[in-house]
């Protein structure tokens, strides 16, 4: 049996967001954030779940533009990156720094609050174990969206297709940790279809390896792993 990874790559896209992710940072310092955006990412912290207390800057009445792995336009103060990646797993590491790479994974729910946030650019919630639930369908609400990196985070289930409806999106990964142990291995995502991938008229890059594609009529694999 085969099973299916696609990607597709751009690495001068990849340079740029990392460019733009560090005037971003360095922007903070001269913006104070929005009092509905501070709410909206308030109500967003209330509903996870956070072992290593990550978002202890995330506090009533802060300014929400120097809160851990927030970032605002340095001319508006709006939100417009979260990068809330989890460290990525180190197969080298001792016991003890193991146990703390999974307390640094955030879970639970996803607060829909995230839509108030309608300036939206780049969201990394990578490495994170939400292992309890699947992608809320309102992702595909979030019209600014120019990056989005949901890989290994352990999302469960079918990947809403609505996502089809981001077309600003230029980068979309969504790997997952592992291909399923054959015969009997369940996989953590599957697509059914893949119309809505070329709805993405501004995509650069993709990555659904790991993703079951299997039922999808419309998909042409890119590379094969052979278990």
């Amino acid at each position: 049996a085969a099973m299916a990874s696609v990607t597709i790559s751009l690495f001068p896209f990849l340079l740029l967001n990392v460019i733009a992710a560090a005037i971003c940072c360095d922007a903070n310092s001269n913006v104070v954030c929005i009092e509905s955006e501070r709410e909206a990412l308030l109500k967003l912290k209330n509903d996870l779940i956070d072992p290593s207390n990550r978002l202890a800057s995330w506090v009533e009445g802060g300014d929400c533009c120097k809160w851990n792995g927030v970032f605002c336009n340095n001319s508006t103060g709006h939100v417009n990156q979260l990068h809330l990646a989890a460290p990525p797993d180190d197969y080298s590491a001792s016991l003890a720094e193991w146990e703390a790479m999974e307390r640094s994974k955030l879970g639970g729910t996803i607060n829909p609050s995230l839509l108030q946030l309608k300036h939206l650019t780049s969201l990394d919630l990578s490495y994170n174990n939400f292992s309890t639930i699947q992608i809320p369908d309102f992702f595909g609400l979030l019209g600014s969206l120019t990056y989005l990196n949901l890989s290994q985070a352990q999302f469960l289930g079918e990947i809403p297709q609505n996502l089809g409806n981001l077309s600003k999106l230029q980068y979309l990964d969504m790997r997952c940790d592992s291909y399923p142990s054959w015969p009997t291995g369940t996989w953590n995502m599957e697509a059914k279809n893949l119309e809505w991938v070329s709805r993405l008229s501004s995509l650069k890059y993709l990555d659904l390896s790991a993703v079951d594609l299997h039922k999808a009529p419309d998909w042409q694999p890119v590379s094969y792993t052979h278990l």
